[in-house]
């Protein structure tokens, strides 16, 4: 993720085609070592595509032909959470009942 950080960033300040030798410098900049096969990983995945617009426009249309879930799973699952949650609040009290130092004879500052 940092070496496509830091390829995004030279793409930003002008450089439309930043070398390996770009991205390792940015990386070390902030002292981190940088490991060029994984930036060799990027490059090569990123060559042929066409320009980082292109790409990341081709990525949004993947995006918004996915399926976005559904609500009424979120208002069904809502129910069910407030019926687990009351639960858990019972017996949440139950326990502090249960471990409460009454029964001991002396309080923690004695």
């Amino acid at each position: 993720m940092k070496y496509l950080a830091a390829y995004l960033l030279l793409n930003q300040g002008g450089n439309t085609a930043p070398s390996a030798a770009d991205i390792k410098k940015v990386v070390e900049s902030i002292g981190v070592e940088a490991d060029e096969s994984r930036i060799n990983e990027l490059l090569s995945s990123l060559e042929g595509k066409g320009s980082l617009d292109e790409i990341i426009a081709a990525g949004a249309q993947k995006f918004a032909s996915v399926p976005a879930g559904g609500v009424s799973g979120a208002v069904g699952g809502a129910s069910a959470g407030a019926a687990a949650g009351e639960a858990a609040a019972e017996e949440a009290e139950e326990e502090a009942k249960e471990e409460s130092d009454d029964d001991m004879g002396f309080g923690l500052f004695d």
